[in-house]
């Protein structure tokens, strides 16, 4: 995983949860599922600015 080892990863994890503590981990992990999900139904339906921008170029 990005080059990282299991020790590495075991390390972050530990460290991040003394900093945001256990109740505040799922809520990170809903926010950034959220934020990707939102980034890739962009990429796969841009919205009609996007479209509009590309029509104004040609």
């Amino acid at each position: 995983m990005f080059g990282l080892g299991w020790t590495e990863v075991a390390l972050i994890a530990i460290v991040a949860l003394l900093i945001f503590g256990p109740k505040k981990i799922p809520e990170l992990g809903s926010a950034l599922g959220k934020t990707l999900r939102g980034f890739k139904e962009e990429l796969h339906n841009p919205n009609e600015e996007t479209s509009q921008e590309k029509e104004e170029e040609k």
